[in-house]
C-alpha cells in the first residue's frame, strides 16, 4: 500500500519539558539535526566557534504518547521555542510531521502551527564526540553551578574550575577583584579525587548554566587543561551532555 513507506512522527508532550530541552541546546546552537527512532529523539551540535558542543536526547518515555519510525528533520530551534513559549503552564503540545509537506505541524491548546523544515543536509554536520577519560568528576545541585557562575561573572569573563582532595573550587580573577568558591567533598552530592584544573570561558558556562540550575543534579568531569565534561538530566527522560574547549591559562 502506498503510504507505508512513508516516514511517520506524531507525539504528544508536555510544553515545558519540550521548551526546557530546547533551551538547553539553543544557548549553543540555532539549527539543529534531529535523528528521530522508535526510542525517541537525539541531536548533537557543536557550536559555530567550534568550542562546545551539545549532545541531547529525549527518550519516547517522555512523551504521553509517541510514534515514529526512522527518519531525520531539520528544525530552527528559534522559530520552534517561539511556538512553545505560547503554550501555558502545564499544556501539552501536538508534533506532527508532514512528510508530504516537509513542514512539522505544531498544535499547543487551540493554536495550530505549521512549522517549515531544514533539509538535514544543509545543516552542519553532527560534531564526533571524542572519547576523554577525565579523572575527577564531581556532582553538586544544579542551582548552586548556576549561583557560583553567575557570582563568578561579575568578577571576570573566564573562571579556573578545579578539583583537589578537599573538594571542589571556582576561581575568577579580574582586573580589580577575585573570587574563591570552595565547596568541600563532604558537601558534595558525589565526588572522585583527581588531578583537575582548567580555565574555561565565563560566556559559554553562563549560557550553559540556564539549564543546568533546573537539574537536581549535575555531574562534572574534569582534568588537567582538558575540556570539561557536564551531564545532567531534566525529569526522568531528557539528557543533556556539554562539552567545553579550555582556554590556554596566560601567566
Amino acid at each position: 500500500m502506498l503510504g507505508e513507506d512513508l516516514v511517520m512522527f506524531k507525539a504528544v508532550i508536555n510544553a515545558e519539558t519540550l521548551r526546557d530541552a530546547i533551551d538547553s541546546v539553543s544557548s549553543l546552537v540555532d539549527e539543529v539535526k534531529f535523528s528521530i527512532s522508535e526510542g525517541g529523539l537525539e541531536l548533537k551540535a557543536v557550536d559555530p566557534a567550534n568550542v562546545a558542543m551539545v549532545s541531547l536526547k529525549i527518550g519516547n518515555e517522555a512523551f504521553e504518547y509517541f510514534k515514529a519510525t526512522v527518519c531525520e528533520i531539520g528544525i530552527d530551534l528559534v522559530r520552534l521555542g517561539d511556538v512553545l513559549s505560547m503554550a501555558d503552564k502545564g499544556e501539552n503540545v501536538q508534533l506532527e510531521l508532514d512528510e508530504e509537506s516537509h513542514k512539522l505541524k505544531i498544535g499547543v491548546g487551540s493554536l495550530s502551527y505549521t512549522l517549515s523544515l531544514i533539509d538535514p543536509s544543509a545543516i552542519r554536520k553532527e560534531p564526533r564526540i571524542p572519547e576523554l577519560d577525565l579523572p575527577a568528576h564531581v556532582t553538586l545541585p544544579g542551582s548552586e553551578l548556576r549561583r557560583a557562575v553567575k557570582a563568578a561573572e561579575k568578577v571576570s569573563d573566564h573562571v579556573i574550575l578545579g578539583v583537589s582532595d578537599e573538594g571542589f573550587y571556582m576561581e575568577a580573577k579580574g582586573d580589580i577583584d577575585s573570587l574563591k568558591l570552595k565547596i568541600p567533598s563532604t558537601e558534595l552530592l558525589g565526588m572522585k579525587p583527581g588531578e583537575a584544573r582548567s580555565l574555561f570561558s565565563l560566556d559559554y558556562l553562563e549560557d550553559m548554566s540556564k539549564s543546568i540550575s533546573k537539574a537536581g543534579e549535575v555531574t562534572l568531569e574534569m582534568g588537567i587543561d582538558y575540556p570539561l565534561r557536564v551531564h545532567f538530566k531534566l525529569g526522568q527522560s531528557v539528557e543533556i551532555n556539554y562539552l567545553l574547549a579550555p582556554r590556554i591559562e596566560q601567566e
